[in-house]
């Protein structure tokens, strides 16, 4: 051994003969991970099997001696053990104060430990694919200390980035991008001369359903790019894995089933197992004397893998927590003189050493703050159903009357709603991975042939769909269905989630139909005008979070409802690209109180488009009771295409001020607006002043919903500081020149 790595001979490399290894059965995992529980209570006189209360080691002795990557060089195998042990606690205690992706970090965390022992950053590359799994990362890489402050406001990111980190070799939060980026960085090394050319993409068997994937591992093996794709495969495809739908409860991905199969196929590949196979990275002369071995051991009568037939050097599968075997087979790709691309294929199980995330059904992937002994999380009651469920109950009763409707997925069932549809229609629920392109035109596949289908899909995700959203469906004007989910800002998952910029890149596309409701009766009101819509396509655009209740609903919104509930299968189909004014000076019952807006000047109004309206009727309110004499009229724009330019009219010729607000970037409903106001020449008098309020153009990180609209200037009291301004009730300062 020397100092930093495990090393054996070239020679007892090539000659070490085969061992059976346990194949991967989920027993066997459910064996080790409670030897991992048991191995976390030595000498405090723990008996298994292990069960709640669960508890960590009360030091971490071999953790607290790491700061950065370069202080586990000198560690024996037996401290990485115990390394991997400390810090897969450490992680469970960290998050279950401050909540985050869990499971993912579990289940990669003895490979974390391998990479870091075996590699060197930040001179070589890691690139962890949608970098949810990254926590066990940041805590090796001198971000320990900060972990309290994981996804809050001034913060760490729950991802990897660039900006916080010269460990963080490329930032995400989007998938199926680490083999693009490795490769460009593998290019870049050789290119300007680099000493060493390591870089790894870590990528899951859920992220690998992505067509990016094989662009890149098409690219990598024609270019024979050196680099190591480690495929966590840990068979959990979508959020939630399991839920009803076409193709049954197994992962949505046939390459799920292949790689199942290799694992079922043959037993675990151990170091020895991979020494036999290994001449293929060797120069060719020593190939050539061991080609006899090469075909015994890999059996190349069957026929090479899929990752092999797209140029890559396939070793596998290996159990992803076994660090006996992993280290080495590392070292030796690590070292190997080869510009091969390498796929290594381990088998994960994501939650891995903590019984309540292994036992969830969607394996404890995000979660609230949790009770670390029990694994139960600390939710607070919601006084309202979500948006999302919402919907998905809004979808069930149309595909309940018509049975043209279907649903549409991209890997994420649980947070669109579609688990719940299907449930209750899982013959017409299509889970299709991880591939937004491919969900948007199977939709309009779907719509040419008589179909309505709801495509479901996170409005940042839709983002990977753009050109599919113009060319195959707008341009053809078929009648797909957009639902997007998350719109607005998300809180605590920060920049690469935001829903921000949708109503931007989609105002643009000529024939489509772009709604976005206010609460929870609009959106039920909005999926049946969708599915009642057959005219070209349309998109419902809502954020994360909750209804209002019917409380709220009636003291704020002015609804009436009858026996003060919320009917959950009422749902009234709209009048296309009409708005509604919810409340004029006084109130929505003060009948035009003669004392407030007598004249024109002293009046203002809020058009708002999405659940910015709730905002937007406070302010009202706040605005009107500091001034008897100003009158606020608020207007809900239901639709930004196509816009209600009678109600604009309205608004525009009845008031002083129009002020247009929006949970979206620069460029979307405020601009359409003035893009009207302007050619309508409804500003050519010079008596209407415009304001849109939108998010400004910069990227938020992560923090609450509402410490982020606080930031952008989007809540009650920044719509009311707007109201009062252009209405002259408070001197606004004058800038003077320096």
């Amino acid at each position: 051994k020397k100092k930093g790595t495990m090393r054996i001979s070239s020679v007892a490399f090539l000659l070490l003969a085969s061992q059976t290894v346990e194949a991967f059965t989920p027993a066997s995992f459910v064996r080790k991970s409670n030897n991992v529980i048991a191995k976390a209570h030595e000498g405090d006189g723990y008996t298994g099997p292990p069960g709640p209360p669960y508890s960590g080691p009360a030091m971490k002795p071999v953790l607290d001696s790491v700061t950065t990557p370069a202080d586990m060089k000198r560690l024996s195998m037996g401290e990485l053990k115990q390394l991997a042990n400390e810090l897969r606690w450490e992680v469970l205690e960290s998050v279950s104060k401050t909540g985050g992706h869990l499971s993912s970090s579990l289940g990669v965390n003895e490979l974390t430990v391998a990479l870091h022992y075996v590699f060197d950053m930040p001179d070589d590359d890691i690139m962890w694919d949608v970098s949810h799994q990254c926590y066990g990362h940041k805590i090796l890489t001198g971000r320990r200390e900060r972990m309290p402050s994981l996804r809050q406001l001034g913060g760490i990111s729950g991802f990897c980035k660039r900006s916080e980190s010269e460990y963080d070799s490329f930032g995400a939060g989007h998938s199926t991008t680490s083999i693009s980026a490795a490769q460009g960085m593998s290019i870049a090394k050789d290119l300007l001369g680099r000493r060493k050319n390591n870089c790894i993409a870590v990528i899951g068997d859920g992220a690998i359903t992505g067509g990016m994937a094989y662009e890149a591992m098409n690219s990598a093996g024609y270019l024979r790019s050196r680099m190591i794709v480690v495929l966590n495969d840990n068979g959990q495809v979508s959020l939630p894995t399991g839920t009803p739908s076409a193709g049954g409860t197994v992962p949505a991905s046939q390459l799920s089933e292949y790689t199942s199969r290799l694992l079922v196929s043959k037993p675990f590949q151990d170091f020895r197992d991979f020494a036999k196979s290994f001449n293929k990275l060797l120069p060719e002369d020593i190939q050539s004397v061991n080609k006899r071995i090469d075909e015994y051991a890999r059996g190349l009568a069957t026929g090479g893998t899929l990752f092999e037939e797209l140029g890559f050097y396939y070793v596998g599968p290996v159990d992803g927590h076994d660090l006996d075997n992993l280290i080495p087979i590392l070292e030796k790709l690590r070292d190997s003189d080869s510009s091969k691309p390498v796929l290594l294929h381990l088998k994960t199980v994501k939650g891995y050493g903590y019984p309540p995330a292994m036992q969830a059904s969607d394996k404890m992937h995000g979660v609230a703050k949790f009770n670390l002994g029990t694994g139960v999380q600390v939710k607070g009651k919601a006084l309202a159903p979500s948006l999302t469920s919402v919907f998905a109950n809004a979808l069930i009763d149309q595909a309940t009357e018509d049975r043209a409707v279907v649903g549409i997925t991209a890997a994420m069932p649980g947070g669109t709603g579609m688990d719940i549809f299907g449930r209750r229609f899982p013959k017409r629920t299509y889970d299709v991975g991880i591939a937004e392109q491919h969900a948007v035109t199977m939709a309009a596949g779907m719509a040419a042939e008589g179909l309505k289908p709801f495509c479901c899909i996170y409005s940042t995700f839709l983002q990977r769909g753009y050109d599919q959203v113009v060319h195959d469906v707008a341009t053809q004007n078929l009648p797909v269905r957009l639902i997007l989910d998350r719109a607005g800002v998300v809180g605590n998952d920060g920049p690469t989630h935001h829903g921000c910029y949708d109503l931007a890149y989609l105002g643009c596309i000529p024939k489509l139909t772009i709604m976005s409701p206010s609460d929870e009766i609009e959106l039920r009101n909005m999926i049946a005008t969708m599915a009642k819509f057959d005219d070209g396509p349309t998109v419902c655009r809502y954020p994360r979070g909750t209804g209002y209740g019917a409380d709220v609903l009636q003291d704020l919104f002015g609804y009436t409802l009858e026996n003060g509930e919320i009917d959950p299968h009422a749902a009234e189909v709209l009048p296309i690209g009409k708005g509604r004014i919810i409340r004029g000076p006084g109130g929505f019952n003060a009948n035009g109180q003669a004392s407030r807006g007598k004249e024109k000047k002293d009046r203002v109004a809020i058009l708002s488009i999405g659940t910015r309206l709730h905002e937007s009727l406070l302010a009202a309110n706040q605005a009107e009771e500091m001034d008897p004499t100003l009158g606020v009229t608020v207007a809900d724009a239901r639709f930004m295409k196509p816009l209600d330019v009678d109600l604009i009219r309205q608004l525009a010729d009845d008031h002083s001020a129009l002020i247009t607000v929006e949970e979206g970037s620069i460029g979307g409903f405020g601009d359409h607006v003035l893009h009207f106001l302007s050619l309508d020449g409804l500003l050519d008098e010079g008596d209407l002043k415009f304001r849109p309020m939108v998010l400004p153009d910069k990227y938020f990180e992560t923090a609450t919903q509402y410490e982020q609209y606080e930031e952008a200037g989007l809540n009650a009291e920044h719509i009311r500081g707007t109201i009062m301004r252009l209405a002259k009730r408070v001197d606004v300062p004058v800038l003077e020149e320096a």
